[in-house]
């Protein structure tokens, strides 16, 4: 049953297709070429954007902490601080005393550094900036092309968007006059 339908429904779509084709082709006509007998380009004004990148040096005043980064307050405070340390005491205080006294000597450099690193120097230094700018100009562009054509010895006028050459491809339609 599924057969014989999809069978039928292919049939009748073949036959509406060459009947609509056939009836059509009165309508279509047929194609033939024209001479032309001028072209004229038609134009319009537009403004157009052009961006472009603009750079310069500026100086620019920085600021830089004072000091570095290095740890070696903090581990001369260490080594200072222990020996200190290790002059007091005797016995087991004397090694909590050195391992206090090395403890103290690390916090106290670490302080000093900490505070000096609020401390800033001042430097200027050349950077690069840059900005787009956009600028405008008017242009004049081809928005079409206004055709005249020769066919049978009568004068015809169109508008096209390309420029067709020496001649242009017509569609001719013949049609029964009552």
């Amino acid at each position: 049953m599924k057969k014989w339908l999809s069978r039928t429904f292919i049939i009748t779509a073949l036959a509406a297709t060459a009947a609509l084709a056939d009836g059509r082709s009165h309508i279509d006509g047929h194609y033939g070429y024209a001479r032309v007998l001028g072209v004229d380009p038609l134009t319009e004004v537009v403004r157009v954007n052009e961006p472009r990148e603009v750079c310069w040096v500026e100086n620019v005043t920085r600021r830089r902490p004072r000091g570095s980064g290095s740890a070696t307050p903090e581990i001369l405070g260490g080594i200072i601080g222990g020996v200190v340390g290790n002059r007091f005491g005797s016995g087991r205080g004397k090694d909590i005393a050195t391992v206090a006294g090395a403890i103290l000597g690390g916090s106290i450099a670490h302080d000093v550094k900490r505070r000096r690193a609020y401390a800033y120097d001042a430097y200027t230094a050349p950077v690069e900036r840059c900005r787009i700018e956009h600028e405008y100009y008017e242009e004049q562009r081809i928005v079409g092309y206004h055709v005249k054509y020769r066919y049978n010895r009568k004068v015809y006028q169109t508008r096209m968007d390309h420029d067709p050459g020496d001649t242009v491809k017509i569609r001719v339609n013949i049609a029964v006059a009552e």
